[in-house]
C-alpha cells in the first residue's frame, strides 16, 4: 500500500423513484435551471451528503427537498453505484442509485430556482436531454446491473447522446442460483428458452458486451447476449427484426429481447470460425465468394436512402490527433489527400450495413460456407463503408477480392473504388488512435497495413 495521500472522492445519492406506469415502469426526473450544473438537462432527484449524514439519510432529505415526498428508511433499496469522472476536472466521484418504489404525498417542484420541470417518463423512453452520468446509472439500474464505471474524456458532452462517444462500463454481480449467469439475466433467459442446464462465457475479449452460451435442459443451444449500451442493443434488435432475415438461414435468429435489461437471446450457430485459420487457397476463394453473397443480400434488405450532409471524412481530424504520434512519414499527408477527394465525390446512397463486416464475426459451415452473425454495430452507411475490414483480408490476395465482388454480383464503380480507398483510410486512423490508447495491438496493426497498402496505391 502506498504511504502518500489517499485517495477520496465526493459521494452523490440519486433517488429512483418508481412506480408502474401504463405501459411498464417510469421515474421521476427533473430538468435543472438556472446556474447550476448541466442546466437545462433532465437528472433524477439528488444531492451530496452532508456531513456526518449516511447515505440512506441523504437521499431521504434529497427527496423531501427536492419533490416533497416523505420516504421511511426501510423503503429505500441500494440499486447502483456508478464511479464517475465528468469530461472537466480532475477529480472523480461515486453516486449510489438508490430506488424507491412506496412514499407518501405527491411529487412536486420544491426548488424552481434550480428545477423548471418535473415530470414521470418510461425507463424505455428516458427524455432528453439527460446529464450522461445519470443516464449511465440508469443504464445500469435498467440491465439490473449492481455498478458501472462512466469516466469522460475532455471535450465530451455533459449531455448523453445515442450518437455520442460509450463511455459506460456495466459491471455485473457475482453470479446466483448454480448458472454462471447475473439473477435477472438469467430470469430472463429462462423465461424465453425454459430451464438453463448449463452456461458458458463466451465474450469477445475486445468489447464490452458479454456472451453467454446456454444449454438447456432438453439439450437445445442458444446465445445470451447483453450488451454494452443501448445504442448497440437497440441496433442489434433493430436489425435482427428487419435486416437478418434475409441473411436466414445463414445468420442467427432473434427468440427474445429485454430493452430494459438491454440483453437478447438468439439462437445458436454451429461451425469453426476463419479468424486465424489457415485456409487453402480454393477454400478461402469459396469463403470470400459466400460472403460476397451475404454482404448483397443484407445490403439489399431495405430500402435505399440518400446521404445526409455528415460523412466519414467529418470525423478524420479528430482521430488523427489521436494517432499522430504513432503514423509513419507521410500518413498524414496520403490521409488529409484523401479526405479532399472524399469530400469530391458524389453524395452516396446509403443501405443497411453490418458494420464491423470481418472473419472474426463469420462462422463456417461443414461444407465450408459463411455464416454471419453480432449485428450490433449495423446502421444506415455505404455500402463500401462495410467492406472496409473485410478488405484487409484482400490485400496481396487479387483472388479473393474477385470472389467477393463475384459473389456480391457486381464490380465497384471507379466512384466506389474512390471511396473504399478513403474509407479504409479513415477507418485505418480510427482504429490506430483507438488501438494505441485502448492496448489493443491487433487493431493498431491493421490501421498501419492499410495505410501502407495506400501509399503503394495509384490513387484517382
Amino acid at each position: 500500500m502506498s504511504g502518500g495521500a489517499r485517495h477520496t472522492v465526493p459521494v452523490d445519492v440519486h433517488l429512483v423513484l418508481r412506480r408502474d406506469g401504463e405501459s411498464g415502469p417510469e421515474v421521476l426526473l427533473s430538468r435543472r435551471a438556472g446556474p447550476v450544473y448541466a442546466a437545462g438537462m433532465w437528472h433524477l432527484p439528488s444531492g451530496h451528503l452532508d456531513p456526518c449524514e449516511d447515505m440512506v439519510e441523504a437521499v431521504i432529505r434529497e427527496a423531501r427537498e427536492e419533490t416533497g415526498v416523505l420516504i421511511a428508511a426501510e423503503d429505500v433499496t441500494a440499486a447502483v453505484t456508478v464511479h464517475h469522472h465528468p469530461p472537466v476536472g480532475s477529480r472523480s466521484r461515486l453516486g449510489v442509485f438508490f430506488e424507491v418504489r412506496r412514499w407518501s404525498g405527491q411529487p412536486l417542484l420544491m426548488e424552481p430556482d434550480r428545477c423548471d420541470g418535473m415530470d414521470w417518463y418510461p425507463l424505455d423512453a428516458l427524455p432528453g436531454p439527460m446529464v450522461a452520468y445519470c443516464r449511465a446509472g440508469l443504464d445500469a439500474y435498467r440491465a439490473g446491473l449492481p455498478a458501472a464505471v462512466h469516466f469522460q474524456q475532455p471535450g465530451d458532452a455533459i449531455e448523453y447522446g445515442p450518437d455520442g462517444p460509450d463511455r459506460t462500463r456495466l459491471l455485473a454481480g457475482p453470479a446466483t442460483g448454480g448458472v454462471e449467469l447475473p439473477y435477472r439475466l438469467r430470469v430472463f433467459a429462462e423465461q424465453a428458452i425454459g430451464r438453463i442446464a448449463h452456461a458458458t462465457e463466451v465474450s469477445w475479449v475486445r468489447t464490452g458486451s458479454r456472451v453467454w452460451r446456454l444449454t438447456g435442459a432438453g439439450g437445445g443451444t442458444w446465445f445470451l447476449k447483453r450488451h454494452r449500451g443501448s445504442k448497440f442493443h437497440d441496433r442489434e434488435v433493430a436489425a435482427y427484426r428487419s435486416w437478418v432475415p434475409a441473411l436466414e438461414p445463414r445468420a442467427p435468429r432473434l427468440v427474445a429481447a429485454d430493452t430494459a435489461l438491454q440483453a437478447v437471446v438468439v439462437t445458436a450457430l454451429t461451425g469453426r470460425s476463419p479468424h486465424g485459420m489457415v485456409l487453402g487457397a480454393a477454400a478461402e476463394a469459396r469463403v470470400q465468394h459466400g460472403l460476397g453473397g451475404l454482404t448483397r443480400a443484407f445490403h439489399d434488405s431495405g430500402p435505399e436512402r440518400p446521404a445526409g450532409s455528415a460523412t466519414a471524412a467529418d470525423k478524420v481530424k479528430r482521430h488523427l490527433e489521436g494517432a499522430r504520434p504513432y503514423l509513419a512519414d507521410g500518413d498524414e499527408d496520403l490521409v488529409l489527400t484523401l479526405a479532399r477527394a472524399y469530400a469530391d465525390l458524389a453524395q452516396p446512397m446509403l443501405v443497411p450495413t453490418h458494420g464491423d463486416l470481418q472473419y472474426r464475426n463469420v462462422l463456417l459451415t461443414d461444407d465450408g460456407e459463411p455464416q454471419l452473425f453480432d449485428f450490433e454495430r449495423t446502421e444506415y452507411g455505404t455500402a463500401t463503408g462495410d467492406l472496409v475490414r473485410l478488405s484487409d483480408t484482400w490485400t496481396g490476395r487479387p483472388d479473393l477480392r474477385a470472389a467477393f465482388l463475384d459473389g456480391y454480383g457486381r464490380p465497384l464503380t471507379p466512384a466506389e473504388e474512390l471511396r473504399l480507398d478513403c474509407e479504409a483510410a479513415f477507418d485505418a486512423v480510427s482504429g490506430i488512435a483507438y488501438g494505441t490508447s485502448h492496448d489493443d495491438p491487433e487493431v493498431t496493426e491493421r490501421g498501419h497495413r492499410t495505410l501502407r497498402r495506400l501509399h503503394a496505391t495509384e490513387h484517382r
